[in-house]
């Protein structure tokens, strides 16, 4: 419901974890940390990626590494079944990928992209959206919608945004715009008025937590927000109190502050960028009582240089809880900011982790 500014994804390098968390990561598989660094067996000379399904050795016959150019050099060979080499290779194609669609005037069909970067239409189709949490379509739509959103930020009409954005029609524009958006572009473009927001406040361990959603969903979940506040975001809404289906959703999402591990399917309206779309993917894909860093984060969309741009996505949630980003710390473990306290974040990652243990 608000501008969000697409991050850089070059803004900041990849750290390589500490040994104990590269061993941590080897144990569970973790995908996210693929292309982070990679696993040395000592006793036959291979190297893997963190998520090889092959059995694992020792701990005392590992060494982790920062890539594979670097055990190579140490004397290590790749390993044949889980291919670690290829997660670069697959790396850079999304990456050429995302500047051929960020370039085009209208998105490119699957075919000519995958053509692009060498790659079957289906096997990558598979791959962009594992390395990215988005489809290249969806990603396209997100990047065009987003587009939208800056040019109605500008002086002029909405059909002169639609097209500046790209659009050859304003049905699509407008249609986009209701799902990436939350709201048409002339609402968008006037401060949301026309639009029906119904919110409420209800009470949870953690303290008062305000709840709004639009027709379509959620927009907002959080917490020390009073309604003066509330206003101000959404000065042009048509602002009302809460009914039967908004109490549904309220009670829902508190009862996930005491019982994490509940996963309702509650409807949500939030706008972001393509990136940030696949952060919060991200997010809602870790499970309760783990944590991520912000660079696993980064790795699991497939942007593994974009650590501090990946912070500023979980930054940018606007539904505590739903969205878990309390789940992401710092890469030394330090508890890391949180938009509604650290005390708060604190609080849910022991609470989860203690239900975790029962």
């Amino acid at each position: 419901m608000h501008q969000m500014t697409r991050p850089d994804p070059t803004s900041a390098l990849p750290v390589m974890p500490d040994a104990d968390t590269c061993w941590a990561a080897f144990l569970r598989r973790d995908r996210a940390m693929d292309g982070l660094f990679v696993g040395c067996v000592v006793t036959t000379g291979i190297y893997c990626k963190p998520s090889c399904g092959a059995r694992h050795p020792l701990r005392d016959n590992m060494r982790f590494l920062s890539d594979g150019a670097a055990a190579r050099a140490a004397g290590f060979r790749a390993c044949l079944r889980c291919r670690p080499d290829e997660v670069g290779r697959d790396r850079r194609a999304v990456d050429l990928a995302i500047a051929l669609i960020e370039g085009a005037e209208e998105p490119p069909a699957l075919a000519i992209i995958a053509a692009h970067v060498g790659y079957a239409p289906h096997h990558f189709h598979r791959l962009f959206k594992r390395e990215t949490g988005l489809t290249p379509a969806a990603y396209a739509r997100a990047l065009r919608a987003d587009r939208l959103k800056l040019a109605l930020e500008q002086p002029g009409s909405v059909t002169d945004a639609i097209y500046a954005a790209g659009y050859n029609a304003p049905s699509r524009a407008y249609a986009d715009a209701r799902a990436q958006l939350g709201m048409t572009p002339s609402a968008w473009q006037d401060g949301g008025r026309g639009v029906t927001i119904r919110w409420r406040t209800i009470d949870t361990s953690l303290g008062p937590m305000l709840v709004a959603a639009t027709p379509r969903g959620l927009c907002r979940i959080s917490f020390d927000e009073g309604e003066e506040d509330f206003r101000a975001r959404f000065p042009n809404a048509d602002l009302r109190p809460a009914d039967p289906e908004l109490d549904r959703l309220a009670t829902a999402v508190a009862a996930l502050v005491d019982d994490p591990t509940a996963t309702p399917d509650l409807p949500t309206d939030i706008g972001g960028t393509a990136f940030q779309q696949a952060v919060w993917a991200a997010l809602r894909a870790i499970p309760p009582g783990q944590t991520r860093s912000y660079a696993q984060i980064a790795a699991a969309i497939g942007r593994p240089g974009a650590v501090r741009a990946a912070g500023t996505a979980c930054g940018s949630n606007t539904l505590a809880i739903l969205i878990p980003c309390h789940r992401v710390v710092r890469g030394d473990g330090g508890i890391g900011g949180y938009a509604w306290g650290p005390e708060r974040k604190q609080t849910l990652l022991a609470k989860e982790r203690r239900d975790n243990m029962d």
